[in-house]
């Protein structure tokens, strides 16, 4: 619910209270009576009667249309239809004599017709005065920077030479005229036709030149400066006039809300009909202030000062208020038609003046912003076609390879490794790491055993010294020796060998004590390749998800980012980022209003500061609103404290709330 919809219904429910009252409650209604009447039963006859008649129904119903919803404002279509259907500003018959009550409802009537009307003028300058800050900055982005200013100079010389070549064209024709007017008068009348065509050409074609080079010596300034400057110097200008018309439309805005339907009523106080002449006299009031402000606030030629005082002066000075006028039991009908008067004449010009001034002063349009690429994609579109329809087959190519390539990827790095990992876990054998075959160790190893015992027993005397024969004990222990890597034996003949080589290598147990240390080194080697196959066993798991990391954080961030490019998922949190800044900046807006404003009599805002107050916290409470921002229950307080920032309190608790805003809500604002 925006802040104008608040003030709205604020002010609807006092007119409920203040006119509907003596209309529904018997009492006093029997107060009203005439003094004749005393007796209380013929006082609620009369109220009966008079309730019941046609024309107060009706009126009753248009009342009831009238009255503010929880949605929003009505429209001025409609408001003026059921004043229409009312039938209070017609003239065309004279007033007819009414009852006490078919006053008092024509009255709760043009209230709230008043009312909407109201809440209608408001939306309006703040739908007026909001936008105005984007064309602002536009033009601080401009003059900002001598290169934006190029680009703006380069944006719109199609618009300068065509007003130029118009400039040229119309005094052109202007200086034609008047020297056809001259040659006709003064040429004789034998001459021929196409003699007369082809002077006349060449007067025009002359006419034409020296046009441009008068013009050329007349304007001086683009000798003076360069086109660039000149532009920084329109822009300069275009944003001082859109200033003055925001400054023009917060003063409006902020006299609406201070001066308009503010009824000061105390609602201790039950003096109905004294509360119902001063609340008629403030609709009067408010429906003449609407009037004024309307035709003058779009008046960029006069100051803010100005425009406050020549205001106020015409409310005094209007010949429609009470304290003016004589009718008054013509003052519904008077207001009536000066409702129908706004909507249907004052609001519209003001609209259309609004919209002049900010088409001429805003941001250009965008055929005018982008015309330049616009034009350079439409002359590069055939080439680009043509690049497109030549290499059509590779570009086919391109696609089918990617999506091969994705498709293998997803196979080879993502299913099979998780294909893998699931195996280790259920101890399948087929997927065991492994860097040698079960069985080789066992073999090679039962191998190195014979090999040894039978060199003992040819060469017993090497494996127990002084025994010619080895006993099956002695055989056993030489099979443990070797289990453990001793082959004593074998290295004994080694060396004897060493001493007499020849001797050895003719006996043969050089060669073979060689080879059997060969088959020594083999278990050896086989020994530590089987340590390091039961290590890569027991992280078995562990290479199997590392070998899947990869797989999963390609295919992850591509399904993070890809959707939110493609389908915009990522939009909620984009958005909300958007609006958490542009919240702190609404509040840096506000707190600068405050730094700058200069407060009026009572501490008070002037009625241009409270303009733009009330615009800034509009936007506040239109980017929390619906709970995007902030907790439902979080922002319902937050609202309040909105609206005792844009309230009329003074400067200080305006000031302070603001401060509790930044500390109570900085968890969602992050202004800290």
């Amino acid at each position: 619910m925006s802040i104008v919809t608040d003030q709205v219904r604020r002010i609807d429910a006092q007119i409920d209270r203040l006119l509907l009252h003596p209309l529904v409650d018997p009492e006093n209604a029997v107060d009203e009576q005439d003094d004749g009447e005393t007796e209380e039963v013929g006082a609620r006859s009369t109220l009966s009667t008079d309730l019941a008649t046609p024309r107060i129904n009706d009126l009753l119903r248009i009342a009831k249309a009238l009255s503010v919803t929880s949605t929003s404002v009505l429209p001025a279509v409609r408001i003026k239809e059921l004043l229409h259907q009312a039938n209070l500003a017609s003239g065309d018959e004279p007033l007819e004599a009414q009852t006490q009550y078919e006053s008092e409802v024509e009255w709760l009537l043009v209230s709230k017709a008043t009312t909407q009307t109201y809440g209608l003028v408001l939306n309006t300058l703040l739908d007026q005065i909001i936008p105005l800050s984007h064309d602002i900055w536009y033009w601080d982005q401009i003059l900002s920077s001598y290169t934006y200013s190029t680009f703006y100079a380069v944006q719109t010389s199609p618009l300068r030479w065509w007003t130029w070549s118009k400039d040229i064209y119309r005094e052109s024709k202007l200086r034609s005229t008047l020297s056809r007017k001259t040659h006709v008068s003064s040429q004789s009348p034998h001459a021929e036709s196409d003699g007369l065509l082809s002077q006349g050409w060449g007067r025009f074609y002359s006419i034409v030149r020296e046009t441009v080079m008068e013009r050329s010596l007349k304007d001086v300034q683009h000798k003076m400066f360069s086109t660039v400057t000149l532009c920084r110097s329109e822009a300069k200008q275009k944003q001082t006039q859109l200033k003055r018309l925001r400054e023009m439309t917060a003063s409006g805005l902020g006299l609406l809300i201070d001066e308009g339907l503010d009824f000061h009523v105390d609602e201790n106080k039950f003096e109905i009909r004294e509360h119902g002449a001063e609340l008629r006299a403030v609709v009067e009031r408010s429906v003449v202030l609407m009037d004024i402000m309307l035709r003058d606030v779009s008046n960029l030629d006069q100051g803010i000062a100005d425009f406050e005082d020549k205001v106020f002066a015409g409310v005094r000075e209007d010949p429609d208020l009470s304290i003016n006028a004589e009718e008054v039991a013509s003052k519904p009908a008077i207001v009536a038609r000066r409702l129908l008067s706004i909507l249907e004449k004052h609001l519209p010009e003001h609209i259309t003046a609004t919209s002049k001034a900010v088409r001429e002063n805003g941001r250009p349009s965008r055929l005018v912003r982008y015309w330049l690429p616009g034009g350079l994609l439409l002359l590069s579109s055939s080439t680009i076609l043509r690049i497109l329809v030549n290499r059509q087959a590779d570009i086919i190519n391109w696609i089918r390879d990617l999506g091969v390539t994705a498709k293998d990827f997803w196979f080879n790095w993502v299913v099979e490794p998780v294909r893998k990992v699931i195996g280790t876990i259920r101890h399948d054998s087929s997927s065991e790491i492994a860097i040698m075959s079960r069985d080789s160790l066992k073999a090679d190893r039962e191998s190195l055993e014979r090999m040894v015992v039978d060199f003992s027993l040819d060469r017993p005397s090497l494996a127990v010294e002084g025994s010619s024969t080895l006993s099956e004990i002695q055989v056993a222990e030489i099979r443990d020796k070797v289990k453990e890597g001793d082959v004593t034996p074998v290295l004994k003949a080694y060396e004897e060998g060493l001493r007499k080589p020849f001797v050895g290598a003719v006996r043969g147990d050089l060669v073979r004590s060689l080879l059997i240390q060969v088959q020594k080194t083999k278990v050896d080697l086989e020994v530590a390749m089987t340590g390091i196959d039961a290590l890569l066993k027991s992280q078995e798991l562990v290479f199997g998800f590392v070998g899947l990391t990869p797989g999963i954080l390609v295919t992850f961030t591509v399904l993070s980012y890809l959707p939110g490019i493609l389908f915009s998922n990522r939009r909620g949190t984009r958005r909300r980022g958007e609006r958490v800044g542009r919240s702190v900046r609404t509040l840096r807006n506000i707190d600068r209003i405050f730094t700058e404003a200069t407060p009026v009599e009572n501490n008070i805002l002037a009625y241009k500061d409270r303009g733009l107050l009330v615009a800034e916290v509009a936007i506040l409470r239109s980017l929390v609103s619906g709970g995007k921002l902030m907790p439902r229950e979080i922002e319902g307080e937050f609202l309040e404290d909105l609206n005792d920032i844009a309230g009329g309190k003074g400067i200080q608790i305006q000031t302070r709330a603001l401060e509790r805003v930044r500390w109570a809500y900085a968890r969602w604002l992050h202004t800290n």
